[in-house]
């Protein structure tokens, strides 16, 4: 990580200038120096895990972080005040603890969570909140931070000049906004998406009566759903991500209703056919009437003309389904790769 190493040799290089240095600039400099480098690294990692990164994957990098924060943080400790003032400094030294602190403890508790965030709704809706929350303690000790910068500035007479600070805190602020906009959505589809996978296990278990309560859930979370779609504000006017939910709810609507009903049919006729089957089997063949005759072929026919419809709506379904959610990803993928900063 280049300027993980970078920053460790600021800190030899400007170290001797913090200790013995008059010149409020220079004081402000070394410490602002430290503290921007690691906001930039903490930007570049917390938009790798949302940018579709797994947390677990990025281990090795949050590891680093929290080695060179923790270095960061005990320089600055050893730094004297400016003047006697201690207080820039102190405020330094806290900014490195609150991160260190959202490295260790939150996105330690992130990257656990991950791992089950698929197993429920309330799983994925809590794993999603702990991310923001992580976010938000990072927001707030970078605005913490900045206050103390222009205090010490306007204390000392100095004119900041607006850089490359000033644009981490703008990629900052958007990409939030453009998050809160992807996870509202994305709970939006993985309510109905999870609900979904739980009708076709009940189905998988030829279980009728999970069936039916799967469906009905499934078709609740899609009513839901879509009323949601409407409550949501667009972000730039895209509408992208919207319209892919839409879409996938729509399926998942058109399935839960006649979809199923071809299975249920398809069970029923089975059912029937397995008992009728049985029945004329128990008969010797010079008991059999006419009669019996025609009711095992028409339950024959029957149970065949279901099963070709269970196949026939079954590799339909299969072939939408994932062109929605093929869609979905897509549009989601272009939508933060379009919105959110990339780059220093």
């Amino acid at each position: 990580m280049k300027h993980l190493l970078s920053l460790a040799a600021l800190f030899l290089a400007l170290n001797l200038t913090a200790q013995s240095s008059s010149n409020p600039g220079e004081y402000m400099d070394y410490f602002s120096s430290e503290y921007l480098q690691i906001q930039e690294d903490m930007w570049d990692y917390t938009r790798s895990v949302s940018h579709g990164k797994s947390a677990r994957k990025v281990e090795k990098r949050r590891s680093e972080l929290i080695q060179t924060t923790s270095s960061a943080k005990n320089k600055a400790k050893r730094a004297k005040g400016f003047k006697e003032d201690v207080r820039y400094r102190d405020s330094v030294v806290m900014y490195f603890e609150l991160i260190e602190i959202v490295l260790k403890e939150d996105y330690a508790k992130i990257v656990d969570m991950e791992a089950i965030a698929e197993q429920s709704y309330d799983a994925m809706e809590a794993y999603m909140m702990a991310r923001d929350l992580a976010s938000d303690k990072m927001k707030e000790a970078g605005e913490m931070i900045n206050r103390e910068h222009r205090k010490f500035a306007e204390d000392n007479g100095i004119t900041i000049i607006e850089g490359e600070d000033t644009k981490l805190d703008q990629k900052m602020e958007i990409a939030n906004q453009v998050y809160d906009h992807y996870n509202e959505i994305y709970l939006i589809f993985f309510k109905s998406y999870k609900q979904e996978l739980y009708l076709m296990e009940a189905i998988d278990r030829n279980d009728i009566n999970a069936i039916e309560q799967n469906r009905d859930a499934l078709l609740s979370t899609v009513e839901e759903g879509m009323g949601k779609l409407k409550e949501v504000k667009l972000y730039q006017g895209d509408k992208s991500m919207i319209e892919a939910t839409r879409n996938l709810l729509k399926f998942y609507q058109k399935e839960a209703g006649e979809g199923i009903d071809v299975i249920l049919e398809f069970f029923e006729a089975n059912e029937s056919f397995a008992k009728i089957k049985e029945a004329f089997e128990a008969k010797k063949e010079k008991n059999r009437t006419q009669e019996d005759v025609d009711t095992f072929n028409a339950a024959v026919e029957k149970v065949n003309k279901a099963v070709n419809d269970y196949n026939s709506g079954n590799e339909t379904a299969n072939k939408e389904r994932g062109e929605k959610i093929d869609n979905w990803n897509k549009a989601a993928e272009k939508f933060t790769s379009k919105h959110v900063p990339r780059g220093k």
